[in-house]
Protein backbone atom coordinates (compact mmCIF):
# COMPACT_ATOMS: atom_id res chain seq x y z
CA UNK A 1 0.00 0.00 0.00
CA UNK A 2 1.15 3.30 -0.48
CA UNK A 3 -0.37 5.60 1.89
CA UNK A 4 2.21 8.78 1.97
CA UNK A 5 6.08 8.48 3.65
CA UNK A 6 7.24 6.36 5.71
CA UNK A 7 7.04 7.34 9.74
CA UNK A 8 9.56 6.28 10.48
CA UNK A 9 12.03 7.70 7.99
CA UNK A 10 9.93 9.19 6.10
CA UNK A 11 10.90 7.91 2.68
CA UNK A 12 8.02 8.41 0.09
CA UNK A 13 7.17 6.90 -3.04
CA UNK A 14 7.87 3.17 -1.82
CA UNK A 15 5.15 0.35 -0.81
CA UNK A 16 4.37 0.70 3.12
CA UNK A 17 3.14 -1.64 5.67
CA UNK A 18 1.23 -1.80 8.53
CA UNK A 19 1.44 -5.03 11.35
CA UNK A 20 -1.22 -4.83 13.60
CA UNK A 21 -2.18 -8.46 14.20
CA UNK A 22 0.13 -10.80 15.67
CA UNK A 23 1.83 -12.18 18.56
CA UNK A 24 4.59 -10.39 20.51
CA UNK A 25 8.07 -11.88 21.17
CA UNK A 26 6.36 -13.92 24.39
CA UNK A 27 3.57 -15.19 22.34
CA UNK A 28 0.67 -13.17 23.59
CA UNK A 29 -1.69 -12.07 20.97
CA UNK A 30 -1.84 -8.49 20.21
CA UNK A 31 -4.36 -6.64 18.40
CA UNK A 32 -4.13 -2.85 17.00
CA UNK A 33 -7.02 -3.16 14.30
CA UNK A 34 -9.08 -2.23 17.24
CA UNK A 35 -10.41 1.27 16.86
CA UNK A 36 -9.37 2.02 20.95
CA UNK A 37 -5.75 1.15 20.53
CA UNK A 38 -5.27 2.09 17.32
CA UNK A 39 -6.84 5.81 16.53
CA UNK A 40 -3.72 6.69 14.78
CA UNK A 41 -1.81 4.33 12.54
CA UNK A 42 1.56 4.10 11.18
CA UNK A 43 2.59 3.15 8.51
CA UNK A 44 6.46 1.61 7.58
CA UNK A 45 8.55 1.13 4.36
CA UNK A 46 10.39 -2.31 4.29
CA UNK A 47 13.26 -1.60 6.32
CA UNK A 48 11.66 0.60 8.75
CA UNK A 49 8.80 -2.18 9.70
CA UNK A 50 12.19 -4.42 10.56
CA UNK A 51 13.41 -2.21 12.38
CA UNK A 52 9.72 -1.67 14.21
CA UNK A 53 9.41 -5.50 14.34
CA UNK A 54 12.89 -5.15 16.42
CA UNK A 55 11.81 -2.43 18.90
CA UNK A 56 8.34 -4.32 19.21
CA UNK A 57 10.71 -7.64 20.49
CA UNK A 58 13.17 -5.49 22.57
CA UNK A 59 9.91 -3.60 24.15
CA UNK A 60 8.88 -6.89 24.80
CA UNK A 61 11.85 -8.45 26.62
CA UNK A 62 12.40 -5.44 28.03
CA UNK A 63 9.41 -4.92 29.72
CA UNK A 64 9.73 -8.78 31.15
CA UNK A 65 13.24 -7.91 32.52
CA UNK A 66 11.93 -5.37 34.06
CA UNK A 67 9.43 -6.90 36.19
CA UNK A 68 11.66 -9.77 37.11
CA UNK A 69 14.37 -7.21 37.91
CA UNK A 70 11.32 -5.61 40.54
CA UNK A 71 10.86 -9.35 42.00
CA UNK A 72 7.20 -9.47 40.18
CA UNK A 73 5.63 -12.45 37.87
CA UNK A 74 7.48 -12.20 34.45
CA UNK A 75 7.87 -14.56 31.48
CA UNK A 76 11.63 -14.21 31.84
CA UNK A 77 11.93 -16.67 34.92
CA UNK A 78 11.50 -19.34 32.95
CA UNK A 79 15.20 -20.69 31.86
CA UNK A 80 13.89 -21.27 28.13
CA UNK A 81 12.69 -17.90 27.72
CA UNK A 82 15.19 -16.31 28.95
CA UNK A 83 17.56 -18.02 27.20
CA UNK A 84 15.85 -17.01 23.72
CA UNK A 85 15.41 -13.75 24.98
CA UNK A 86 19.11 -13.39 25.41
CA UNK A 87 19.38 -14.53 21.61
CA UNK A 88 17.11 -12.64 20.29
CA UNK A 89 18.75 -9.52 21.97
CA UNK A 90 21.92 -10.47 20.54
CA UNK A 91 20.46 -10.61 17.10
CA UNK A 92 18.89 -7.31 17.53
CA UNK A 93 21.95 -5.91 18.32
CA UNK A 94 23.59 -7.37 15.49
CA UNK A 95 20.64 -6.24 13.06
CA UNK A 96 20.25 -2.61 15.03
CA UNK A 97 24.17 -2.02 14.45
CA UNK A 98 24.53 -2.41 10.71
CA UNK A 99 22.02 0.34 10.30
CA UNK A 100 24.47 2.78 8.85
CA UNK A 101 22.34 6.39 9.78
CA UNK A 102 21.12 4.70 13.14
CA UNK A 103 17.32 3.97 13.56
CA UNK A 104 15.02 6.26 15.13
CA UNK A 105 12.67 3.27 15.84
CA UNK A 106 15.71 1.67 18.16
CA UNK A 107 18.56 2.40 20.15
CA UNK A 108 21.75 0.50 19.75
CA UNK A 109 23.05 1.99 23.03
CA UNK A 110 19.95 0.70 24.71
CA UNK A 111 19.59 -3.02 23.26
CA UNK A 112 23.43 -3.18 24.47
CA UNK A 113 22.55 -2.16 27.88
CA UNK A 114 20.52 -4.59 28.51
CA UNK A 115 22.16 -7.31 27.49
CA UNK A 116 24.54 -5.91 29.79
CA UNK A 117 21.80 -6.36 32.39
CA UNK A 118 21.20 -9.73 31.60
CA UNK A 119 24.47 -10.80 31.67
CA UNK A 120 24.96 -8.53 35.23
CA UNK A 121 21.83 -10.95 36.32
CA UNK A 122 23.03 -13.95 35.50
Amino acid sequence: MDAGSCNACSAAGAPLMKFSLGKDFFGRTYDRLSPASDQSPKWYCEPCSMMKNLQRDFRDIRAEFDKLAKGQASALSEPEAKQRAQLRLNEIAAIAGTQAAGSSLLSSTDVKQLIEQFHARA
